[in-house]
């Protein structure tokens, strides 16, 4: 069940004690990179001042502007020799940053991430099939090396070409797979094509869903077509990438880990610290990362920290799954809508299809939103007052939450943009 108990379930105040230790070597750690010396001496900080957790945001916010500005090694805090691999992250909200390990932050990334797979239930005799973009980005290797540590045979499969997967998965009796949610949704209509039943033609029990946020009907309609245990996984570049946060069996929250993470949870707006329960931008610290530490690095991931102990005995704090990014906010006729709140609504509508597109467009002053929704083949077959009866039923309950009335427009299965990595879900044309 655990795969460090001690660790794991450490009292909090144990826990806490540990964080101030491996916070104060973090701080003295990145006084030695160009960026935090240069803003430790402006602000007349020193780490050997720093006594108390309560402190903690008295110290400066790192942004995702800072990683760029200090392009390509201003936030080094070890000689260029001591590094083994470099990361970056997708670049899909400006320039990418980068990210650089020593092989102590390797191992110790490698170990969080088999410390969340155990915890599901992955054991040394399961075949993990990582479908996954590898190179650059953390997902791919993040997981590939956690399996190896479990002992798990790893098929590299890597993303896209979804016959060749369904066929590794049948050939070598693939019981563990790492997926993106929307391509999972994608991956049904594979599964219909060649006729293979998930259910009774694979071996497949555990799946890894993650690196796009999602809603929780996604995860339910995930678990339903395959028979599948979907856990939600967390994580992101600039703190490794996965293994940050993970859910445990009781799926209730994901766990994230203390002794390599300090977590707070801020007001985006007046910057300050909220209580937990309340929703706000996620921050962290890395507490056990020597080649490139990390403070207080705004993730601008909204979420929560669910109040509370967890039933499974881990002692780690829980956050919710994340509800989108401060950046992916849409700013419509005054209205403030995430993507996600988009998704929530059509998966819980009988009829829809798995893929989804929003269009914000501006008619002189006035801007509008069409949202494309794929939709069963049935409704395709003649009847249309069928299909205008679900249209009305999705615009309805899309104002019904959003507030505004979208234009919909139902189109074939099959027919939208698909993407082997992150699903784009929003196309602005809207222009100042």
């Amino acid at each position: 069940m655990y795969w460090e108990k001690e660790l794991e379930t450490m009292p909090r105040e144990n826990l806490e004690a540990l964080q101030l230790e491996r916070l104060k070597a973090t701080l003295r750690q990145a006084a030695k990179s160009p960026h935090y010396g240069r803003v430790y001496k402006e602000t007349g900080f020193s780490p050997d001042d720093f006594r108390s957790l309560a402190d903690v945001p008295r110290l400066p916010l790192t942004t995702k502007d800072d990683l760029r500005e200090n392009w390509p090694y201003g936030f080094l805090a070890v000689p260029r020799e001591e590094l083994v691999r470099m990361h970056s992250s997708s670049g899909t909200t400006g320039r990418a940053t980068v990210i650089f390990h020593t092989a102590k932050d390797l191992d110790a990334w490698t170990n969080l991430v088999a410390r969340c797979m155990y915890m599901t239930g992955v054991r040394r005799s399961d075949v993990f099939q990582n479908m996954m973009t590898y190179g650059l980005f953390t997902g791919g290797l993040g997981f590939h090396y956690g399996a190896e540590r479990i002992g798990c045979l790893v098929i590299p499969a890597g993303a896209g070409n979804s016959k060749r997967q369904i066929q590794l998965m049948r050939d070598f009796e693939t019981t563990v797979i790492h997926i993106i949610p929307s391509y999972a949704l994608h991956l049904t209509a594979v599964f219909e094509e060649l006729k293979v039943d998930p259910r009774k033609d694979t071996k497949v029990r555990i799946a890894f869903v993650g690196a796009e946020p999602h809603t929780e009907k996604t995860r339910r309609r995930i678990e339903e077509f395959y028979g599948w245990k979907a856990f939600n996984s967390y994580g992101l570049s600039e703190m490794n990438g996965p293994g940050v946060a993970f859910e445990c069996p009781a799926q209730n929250g994901l766990h994230i880990w203390e002794d390599n993470f300090l977590v707070e949870i801020i007001d985006p707006d007046t910057l300050k610290p909220v209580p937990d329960g309340e929703e706000g931008e996620l921050v962290m610290t890395t507490l056990a990362r020597e080649g490139m530490p990390i403070i207080r690095y705004r993730t601008k991931d909204l979420t929560r920290i669910i109040p509370g102990p967890c039933e499974c005995g881990r002692t780690h704090r829980r956050i919710e799954r994340i509800k989108g990014r401060t950046d992916d906010m849409m700013i419509l006729k005054g209205v403030n809508i995430f993507p996600i709140q988009i998704e929530k609504k059509l998966m819980d509508i009988p009829g829809v299809g798995t893929n989804f597109l929003i269009i914000l467009e501006r008619k002189g002053f006035n801007d509008e939103m069409i949202v494309k929704v794929e939709v069963a083949q049935e409704f395709f077959d003649g009847d249309l007052l069928k299909l205008q009866k679900l249209q009305r039923r999705i615009t309805d309950e899309l104002k019904a939450d959003i507030l505004i009335t979208p234009k919909v427009e139902l189109v074939e299965p099959g027919s939208l943009p698909k993407s082997e990595g992150k699903a784009v879900r929003v196309i602005d044309n809207r222009k100042d």
